[in-house]
C-alpha cells in the first residue's frame, strides 16, 4: 500500500471511469501565493495605494479579482476596479504565473487518479487563459481532459455558473461528479448542482471555512483526497 492508500481498492476500472472529477487550481493543486500576493501588492502601488504585507493577502487568494479589489480599494467604481485588474495582469502574466508551486503529493495523486481511469477536470475561479499556461507550465496537461475557467471580461467568475456550464458542456451527471477545491466558494458550487464534494484545509481556506461548508468529506494533505474519492463512491 503506498501513501493514495491504493491496497484499500475494491472498486472496478468500468466502476472509477463512471465518477469525474472537477479540481480547484489556486490552493488545491498549487500554491501560488507569491505571485498573486505581489501581482496585487503591484497593482496597488502603482494606483498609489498602500498595500498590505503578503500574510494578510492570502485570504484573498480563491476569489475573483472582480471580488478582491472592491475590498482591497474600498469602493465599488467599476473603472478603478478595472484598472486594478490591469495593472495586476500587467505583472502577473508574466512574471506572477510562474511564481507557484505544486503541493506534495500532487503529481501522484493525479497519475493514480487517471490511470485508474477517473475524468479529470480543472475548474478553476482563475481566468482560462492563465489556468492552461499554468496546467503545461506544471506538465499537468495530460491528466486532465479540459481546463475551465472564467473569461478575462469576467463571464464566468461565479463559480456556481462555471460549475453548471461544465456539467452542461459535458453532459455529465452530477451525482456522479466531485467538486474538489479549498475554498466554501469550491463546496458550495459544487453542491448547488448536486455534485459530491471534498474540501481541502492545506490551501487558503481556513479549517474554519471548510468545516462551515459542510463538504462530503475533508482533506488535510493531498495523500488524504484518493481515499476520500473512494469513500465517496462507495
Amino acid at each position: 500500500m503506498d501513501g493514495f492508500g491504493l491496497g484499500n481498492s475494491r472498486m472496478s476500472n468500468t466502476a472509477r471511469r463512471r465518477f469525474t472529477l472537477f479540481f480547484d487550481l489556486d490552493g488545491t493543486l498549487s500554491d501560488p501565493s507569491e505571485g498573486i500576493t505581489r501581482s496585487v501588492q503591484y497593482a496597488l502601488e502603482r494606483l498609489g495605494r498602500p498595500y498590505p504585507p503578503k500574510s494578510e493577502l492570502t485570504r484573498f487568494i480563491g476569489p475573483p479579482l472582480r471580488w478582491t479589489f472592491p475590498k482591497l480599494l474600498g469602493t465599488e467604481d467599476r473603472d478603478l476596479i478595472e484598472t486594478a485588474i490591469d495593472y495586476y495582469r500587467q505583472r502577473y502574466e508574466n512574471t506572477g504565473l510562474f511564481e507557484n508551486e505544486v503541493y506534495p503529493g500532487i503529481p501522484e495523486l493525479l497519475r493514480q487518479l487517471r490511470d485508474d481511469g477517473y475524468p479529470l477536470y480543472v475548474v478553476t475561479s482563475k481566468p482560462k487563459v492563465y489556468a492552461d499556461r499554468i496546467i503545461r507550465h506544471f506538465g499537468f496537461e495530460h491528466f486532465f481532459i479540459e481546463v475551465y475557467g472564467p473569461d478575462l471580461d469576467g463571464r464566468f467568475d461565479e463559480k456556481v455558473e462555471l460549475v453548471g456550464f461544465v456539467l452542461q458542456q459535458r453532459s455529465l451527471d452530477a451525482k456522479s461528479t466531485v467538486m474538489i477545491g479549498d475554498r466554501a466558494r469550491d463546496i458550495e458550487s459544487g453542491r448547488a448542482h448536486g455534485t459530491r464534494t471534498i474540501g481541502v484545509t492545506y490551501g487558503f481556506g481556513t479549517p474554519e471555512e471548510i468545516a462551515a461548508a459542510a463538504p462530503d468529506h475533508i482533506c488535510h494533505n493531498p495523500y488524504e483526497i484518493y481515499p476520500a474519492v473512494q469513500r465517496i463512491h462507495g
